[in-house]
């Protein structure tokens, strides 16, 4: 029997995915076609609410493409599916909040796969790296997305040597919101996809479409999109039951029940 390398679990609104490819969680074009499926799956559940990815293990998160598989025959440049390269850096429309909660080693495209999430919680013992350059290739999304996340000298170091750092070193630099004792990693991780799911949804559509669309627009370009009301999330948002339902709730003192519609 084939052994799924993507297991999922649901703990109410909040959707657990977990990278269950021994021995280092290595990602190959199957794996990434499956992953795409299910973050397509939770972008169109309208009862998950948060997604917290994490993997097997305490050694690796994930070390990326799996060089294995690319030497018996997957290609670089092959079908990874809906979501490009682990399912989630290009799937269109996430409008929902992924935690990553990196339990060990994240280089390469495993680094890659973290800054597609929209927070990351590190253990302790987590290490990261962009390797790429010494095997003579590039760090494509990484490129395009660490000299916007963290000081642009930073992240040309880190891009041009594939240098490695710790997870304190990722936290100085804001590449990860907290570290954590292994122990404590998923705990802490379902806190915050706890907190969050209690939340209200179409808000959290609004403001990931928001920053997603004005990343390489002119600030007044943006608040216009907003305020004409010309992005998908913010029109259903200022529509939606549950703008009334924030402001009734203020009113009359009282905690708001959010319905995502």
């Amino acid at each position: 029997m084939t052994t799924s390398p993507i297991s999922t679990s649901r703990e109410g609104a909040v959707l657990i995915v977990t990278l269950n490819r021994p021995k280092a969680n290595a990602i190959d074009l199957v794996t990434s076609r499956v992953m795409g499926e299910v973050f397509r799956e939770y972008r169109d559940d309208p009862d998950l609410r948060v997604a917290v990815l994490t993997a097997t293990g305490d050694k690796f998160f994930c070390p990326g493409w799996d060089l294995k598989a690319a030497a018996d025959g997957d290609a670089v440049d092959g079908d990874y599916g809906i979501g490009g390269f682990g399912g989630l850096q290009e799937l269109r429309g996430m409008n929902k909040p992924v935690i990553a909660a990196i339990n060990g080693i994240a280089c390469g495209g495993g680094l890659e796969l973290a800054l597609s999430a929209d927070m990351i919680l590190a253990a302790d013992h987590a290490t990261f790296a962009l390797p790429e350059i010494r095997s003579g290739t590039v760090a494509d999304a990484a490129s395009v997305k660490l000299p916007k996340r963290i000081p642009y000298h930073i992240a040309m170091e880190l891009l041009l040597t594939g240098r490695w750092f710790d997870a304190q070193e990722a936290h100085r630099w804001g590449l990860v919101n907290e570290v954590l004792p292994a122990d404590a990693l998923m705990e802490r991780a379902m806190e915050l996809a706890r907190l969050i799911a209690s939340g209200p949804p179409l808000v959290y559509a609004a403001i990931k479409e928001i920053v997603r669309d004005a990343e390489d627009s002119k600030f007044q370009d943006a608040m216009n999109r907003i305020t004409k009301r010309q992005l998908q999330s913010v029109d259903i948002l200022y529509s939606s039951e549950d703008q009334l339902e924030g402001a009734r709730a203020f009113a009359e003192k009282r905690d708001p029940v959010w319905k995502g519609r």
